[in-house]
C-alpha cells in the first residue's frame, strides 16, 4: 500500500472513531435526560388548600394522597398541615406525596357512648361528624354483650387531635379478648398504672425515671402550675387510645 493509501486508511479510521465517539456521547446524553427528566423536586405544599396542592402536584407529575385529617387551631380547614416527603426532596415522577389536612379548630362535642350498643354508638359519632377509630372487645360481666364500656377520648373532651373515637366493647365472658384500648395513665402513681395493666394481662417494662422541672408558681392572673408528684407517670408508650393486646410491652416514664 502506497503512502496515499495509508493516509486514506487513517482518515477513514479516524472518521469511524469520531462517529463512534459521537454515538456514545449521544447515548450518554439521552440516558442522562431520560433518567433526570423523570425526576422532580417536591414543592412546598404546607399551608396550601388541598385543591391547589393537588393541581400543583399533578402539574409536576406527582400524586397527592390525603391520608390523615387533624383538628388545628392554627391552620384553616381545608389547608395542608404536614407533607411527606418534605419540600425539596427529589423523587421520581408518579411518586405519591402524602399530606395531612386541617379540619380547623375542634367544634364538635364528643358524645358519651358508654352504655350504648356498639352500632348505636357508631351512629351517634357519625351524626356529629366523628368516626369510630379502633374497636377492641373485652369480656365484661358487668355490661351487656356488644355495649360500649369505655371510649377514648372521653365524652366532652376538648383539644382532641383526630375526629375519631376508640371504643372498648363488652364481649361474652367465655370469649378471649382481641385487644384493649390503651388507657391514659399519665398522672397516675406508677404502681397504680402497672396494676391496671396487669389486671388485663398486659405487661409493662421497667419504668424509666426522669427529673422533672418544677413549673412557675404563677403570678397575677396566671394560675400556678400544679407540680408533678414524684412516682407519677409522665409519658407512656403506646399512647392513650391505641389498640394494645397481651403481647404489647408498655413503656412508662416516671417522675423522680
Amino acid at each position: 500500500m502506497n503512502s496515499r493509501g495509508v493516509k486514506n486508511f487513517f482518515q477513514i479510521a479516524s472518521l469511524l472513531m469520531l462517529l463512534v465517539a459521537i454515538g456514545l456521547l449521544s447515548a450518554i446524553t439521552t440516558m442522562h435526560f431520560a433518567i433526570h427528566g423523570a425526576e422532580v423536586q417536591v414543592p412546598e405544599l404546607k399551608g396550601m388548600t388541598v385543591a391547589d396542592a393537588r393541581t400543583q402536584s399533578a402539574g409536576l407529575g406527582l400524586n397527592l394522597d390525603v391520608d390523615n385529617r387533624y383538628y388545628s387551631s392554627d391552620v384553616a380547614a381545608g389547608h395542608i398541615l404536614t407533607q411527606s416527603p418534605p419540600a425539596g426532596t427529589v423523587v421520581r415522577r408518579e411518586w405519591r406525596v402524602r399530606v395531612a389536612e386541617s379540619l380547623g379548630p375542634q367544634k364538635v362535642e364528643v358524645p358519651d357512648t358508654v352504655g350504648r350498643e356498639e352500632r348505636v354508638a357508631a351512629i351517634e359519632l357519625r351524626r356529629v361528624g366523628l368516626e369510630v377509630g379502633v374497636t377492641a372487645h373485652l369480656p365484661w360481666s358487668n355490661a351487656a354483650e356488644g355495649t360500649v364500656i369505655a371510649q377514648d377520648p372521653p365524652a366532652h373532651a376538648q383539644g382532641i387531635a383526630q375526629p375519631s373515637i376508640n371504643l372498648l366493647v363488652a364481649a361474652p365472658d367465655d370469649e378471649s379478648p382481641d385487644g384493649y384500648v390503651m388507657p391514659d395513665l399519665t398522672g397516675l402513681p406508677v404502681v397504680t398504672a402497672q396494676a391496671q395493666l396487669a389486671k388485663v394481662g398486659i405487661q409493662s417494662e421497667p419504668p424509666t425515671f426522669v427529673d422533672v422541672l418544677v413549673g412557675p408558681m404563677g403570678s397575677g392572673n396566671v394560675p400556678p402550675v400544679q407540680p408533678i408528684r414524684p412516682g407519677s407517670v409522665v409519658t407512656q408508650q403506646p399512647a392513650a387510645g391505641l389498640r394494645v393486646d397481651q403481647s404489647t410491652k408498655v413503656k412508662l416514664t416516671v417522675a423522680k
